[in-house]
C-alpha cells in the first residue's frame, strides 16, 4: 500500500497471523452474540473494545457499542457520570485510530458521540488529536474531513481554517488534502461573500500565483495541479446556470404535415416533428451544466393550445443524482383538428431560486422562447413512413446543406454587460497562465501538456459567450494537439485522451456555420418526409460532447467511429433516425440514453462488440440506470414464458422494452447469432417491421 514493498513471509509469521484469526474469530462470534441478545453489562462491552483494538474495521462492534451507550446513558442522571461515559467512548476510538488511523468506522463513531451533546467538547483535545494524526500523515484524509466535521461543529470561522490550510501547504506543498480543503473553504466564503472575499477575481489572481509556486518548485507533484485544475473550472465557467440551447428554438414552426407542396419549401425554420402524429411535443432545454428544481413555478408556459396541466419536467440524465444539463417535458395535446390550424407556445423562464446548481449558485439569466405547432387533420396523417427498410449507404454523395440562415446554431446568446466584463477578466488571466506554462520546460510532462490543453478550452469557451463561435477554432486545434501527445506519452489514460480529444473534435467541427454546414443536410426520404440530417462518420470519435448543438437533428450517422457510449444523445428528442453501426458499443446498457428518446424510429446497431465479451464487466461500471436497477417488470415474465434466459438478457429487455422502433438493425454483433435473440427482439418491440434489412413478421 503507498508504494510500500511486500515482504515474504516467515513461518512465524503466519503461525502469528493463524493464531490472531482465531481470537478474532472468536471475539466477533461473543460479540455478535451480545448483540443479538441485547447484552450491555460491563463485560459483554469490554469483549466489543478488545475485538475493536485488534480489527477496528469491525462494524457491528462499533453498531454495537451505539445500542450499548444508548442503553445505559438512560440509567445516569449525573453530568460528570455522563461525561465520564463519553470520555470512555472517545478513549475507545483514539485506541482504534492509533491501531488504523483510517478506520472509518472509528471517526463515524467520534462524530455521532460529539453529535449526541451529552457533555461540552473538549476542543483542545480534539484539535490536538488531530495534530498528532495530521504529523504522522498529513494527507489523511479521514482526519481532514473530521476536521471540516469538528470546525462546524465548534463554529470555527472559516477563515481561521484557511490560514490552517496555508500552514499545512507550506509545510508541504505536496499536501494534496490541504489543497483540497482550501477549495471548499474558499468556495463558502466567496459564496458567503465575507470580508475580505467580495472580489472573486482578486481572490483567484492571488490563489493562482500560489499555485503557480507549487507548480514551478516541484512541476512532478500532482497535488498543485489538481488544485490548479479547480481554479480552471473556476475561471472559465460563469457564476450561476445559464440556459444555452432549447428545442424547439425561438421562432420555430413545427408541423406534422406530409404536404409535398410544403415539403419543397422546408427549411429548419419549418419543421416535420415526427411526434405530432402522436400528439406530443417535446420540449428540451439545455443548461452549461448540471441543474435541478425544473418544474411548473420555474418554467411558465403559455398557449393557446389545450394540453393537460399536469406539467412534469424530466431530467435526461443517466444518474438518478437530481441534477442534469437537459430537461424535458412532453405536451400532450388535447385539440381536435377537421383542417390545418396554428398554435403559440411560449415558454418562460424567470430568475429562479429553485434552478439551482450542484454548488447552489441559482438561475438568473431570464429567457422568453416563443414557438408556433401547425396541427392538422387526423386523416391527413395517416401515412406510413416505414413501409419500406431506411438505407444507409456512405457510398452517395452527402449534399452540404446550402442554406446558412436556415441552420440554429446559435439558439441562445447571452449578452450580459456583466458577463462579458467577467469573461474579459476571465480571458486574460488564462491567457497569462498559458504563457506562463509554456515557460515550462517540456520534458514531456504529461502534467504540462494536460494543463495546457484544458486552459485552451477555458479560453476556447469563453470566447464564445456572446460572440462568434468560430473564435474557439484556433484554441481547439491546439489543444488536440496536446491529447495526442499525451495517448503516446500516456498509454494507461489513453481511453480517457481520447474521450478528451473527441470532445475537443465535436466541439471543432461545430463550432461554426461553415465547417458543420459540410456535415448537414435535408434528407429527403422517398415517402416525401424532409428531415434534418449530420453525418459525422469516421472520424475517430469515441464519446460524444456538444449535444446541445445538436437538438434539431432528424437523422444523424455516426457510424465507423470508436463510440463505447452513446451518453449525450438523449437530449435529441427530434432524433428520428440513429445509425452508430461500426463501432465498439459492449453492451446495452452503453446503450439507455436511447430509450429516452421518444421519437427515434430506426436504429442500426450493426457490427458493434454487443455480446462478444463472455464475462461484460462494463454492463455494471457503465453509468447507466441499467445497471443498478433491475426491478421486475412484465417483460420478465413475458420472455421465462418463452424460455429465454432473463438472467442473460436482462440489459437487453431492459432497453428493447422501453422502445417504439420501426427498423432495428443489429447484425455483426455476437448476441444476435444467439438462437433466441430474434424472438425476444420481435417480442419486446411489437411496432418492429424491418429486422436486419429484412420483414420482422
Amino acid at each position: 500500500m503507498h508504494g510500500r514493498p511486500r515482504r515474504p513471509a516467515k513461518p512465524e509469521d503466519e503461525a502469528a497471523a493463524s493464531a490472531k484469526a482465531a481470537k478474532l474469530r472468536d471475539l466477533q462470534a461473543q460479540v455478535l452474540q451480545n448483540h443479538h441478545s441485547r447484552t450491555y453489562t460491563k463485560e459483554a462491552i469490554g469483549l466489543s473494545f478488545k475485538l475493536l483494538e485488534i480489527n477496528p474495521e469491525a462494524y457491528t462492534a462499533w453498531n454495537y457499542r451505539k445500542l450499548a451507550f444508548q442503553h445505559n446513558i438512560k440509567e445516569l442522571s449525573d453530568p460528570e457520570a455522563i461525561r465520564s461515559a463519553v470520555d470512555d467512548e472517545l478513549r475507545v476510538v483514539e485506541v482504534a485510530l492509533r491501531q488504523n488511523p483510517k478506520s472509518y468506522g472509528a471517526w463515524y463513531h467520534r462524530k455521532w458521540l460529539l453529535n449526541q451533546k451529552l457533555a461540552p467538547v473538549d476542543s483542545k483535545r480534539e484539535f490536538g488529536l488531530l495534530d498528532k494524526l495530521l504529523k504522522v500523515d498529513a494527507r489523511n484524509f479521514h482526519g481532514w474531513n473530521y476536521r471540516r466535521f469538528l470546525a462546524r461543529f465548534m463554529a470555527v470561522p472559516d477563515e481561521e481554517e484557511l490560514k490552517y490550510t496555508m500552514d499545512k501547504i507550506s509545510d508541504n506543498f505536496s499536501n494534496y488534502s490541504a489543497w483540497h480543503n482550501r477549495s471548499i473553504l474558499l468556495s463558502n466564503l466567496l459564496i458567503q461573500q465575507s470580508k475580505g472575499f467580495e472580489s472573486k477575481q482578486k481572490i483567484f489572481t492571488e490563489e493562482f500565483e500560489l499555485v503557480t509556486q507549487a507548480l514551478f518548485t516541484d512541476p512532478s507533484d500532482q497535488s498543485g495541479w489538481f488544485y490548479h485544475l479547480w481554479l480552471l473550472a473556476q475561471t472559465s465557467t460563469p457564476d450561476n446556470p445559464q440556459l444555452i440551447a432549447s428545442w424547439p428554438f425561438n421562432g420555430a414552426k413545427l408541423s406534422s404535415s406530409l404536404v409535398k407542396e410544403k415539403v419543397e419549401k422546408s427549411t429548419l425554420s419549418s419543421i416535420w416533428c415526427h411526434s405530432l402524429k402522436e400528439r406530443t411535443v417535446p420540449i428540451v432545454l439545455y443548461f452549461n451544466e448540471p441543474v435541478k428544481g425544473l418544474n411548473q413555478s420555474s418554467v411558465k408556459l403559455k398557449s393557446d393550445l389545450e394540453f393537460g396541466k399536469d406539467i412534469r419536467w424530466r431530467a435526461l440524465s443517466v444518474t438518478d443524482s437530481g441534477y442534469s444539463n437537459c430537461w424535458a417535458t412532453y405536451l400532450q395535446i388535447a385539440n381536435e383538428c377537421s383542417s390545418s390550424q396554428q398554435y403559440s407556445v411560449d415558454v418562460s423562464i424567470p430568475c429562479s431560486d429553485d434552478i439551482v446548481s450542484r454548488s447552489g449558485s441559482t438561475y438568473n439569466c431570464p429567457v422568453h422562447l416563443t414557438f408556433a405547432i401547425e396541427l392538422i387533420s387526423d386523416e391527413a396523417q395517416d401515412i406510413d413512413l416505414f413501409d419500406k427498410p431506411v438505407a444507409w449507404n456512405r457510398s452517395d454523395s452527402f449534399q452540404p446543406h446550402e442554406n446558412r440562415e436556415s441552420m440554429p446554431f446559435d439558439l441562445l446568446k447571452i449578452t450580459s454587460a456583466l458577463v462579458e466584463e467577467d469573461s474579459n477578466w476571465h480571458f486574460e488571466r488564462l491567457s497569462e497562465e498559458i504563457d506562463l506554462f509554456r515557460e515550462l520546460p517540456d520534458d514531456n510532462s504529461k502534467f504540462v501538456k494536460l494543463t495546457l490543453a484544458r486552459l485552451l478550452l477555458a479560453c476556447a469557451a469563453i470566447k464564445s459567450r456572446g460572440r462568434s463561435l468560430i473564435e474557439r477554432k484556433r484554441y481547439c486545434e491546439e489543444a488536440m494537439g496536446y491529447f495526442s501527445d499525451l495517448i503516446r506519452l500516456d498509454p494507461s489514460h489513453k481511453w480517457y485522451y481520447e474521450d478528451e480529444r473527441s470532445l475537443v473534435l465535436m466541439d471543432k467541427l461545430s463550432c461554426d456555420t461553415e465547417t458543420f454546414m459540410k456535415h448537414c443536410s435535408v434528407k429527403v426520404e422517398p415517402n416525401l418526409v424532409p428531415l434534418n440530417h449530420v453525418q459525422l462518420c469516421s472520424l475517430s470519435l469515441t464519446c460524444i460532447g456538444f449535444a446541445e448543438r445538436l437538438i434539431w437533428v432528424q437523422v444523424l450517422d455516426l457510424s465507423h467511429n470508436s463510440l463505447r457510449s452513446v451518453e449525450g444523445l438523449e437530449a435529441l428528442q427530434q432524433l428520428v433516425s440513429l445509425n452508430i453501426s461500426n463501432n465498439q458499443i459492449s453492451s446495452f446498457t452503453a446503450l439507455e440514453p436511447l430509450t429516452k428518446i421518444i421519437s427515434l424510429k430506426v436504429l442500426d446497431l450493426s457490427f458493434n462488440e454487443i455480446g462478444a465479451h463472455s464475462i461484460d464487466t462494463t454492463r455494471y461500471i457503465c453509468s447507466s440506470p441499467f445497471s443498478h436497477k433491475v426491478e421486475a417488470c412484465e417483460a420478465f415474465e413475458e420472455c421465462r414464458k418463452k424460455s429465454i434466459n432473463v438472467e442473460e438478457y436482462w440489459d437487453a429487455i431492459l432497453f428493447f422494452e422501453s422502445l417504439k422502433l420501426a427498423q432495428l438493425d443489429i447484425k455483426g454483433n455476437a448476441v444476435a447469432s444467439k438462437e433466441d435473440f430474434r424472438t425476444l427482439v420481435t417480442m419486446l418491440i411489437p411496432s418492429l417491421k424491418w429486422l436486419n434489412g429484412e420483414c420482422a413478421n
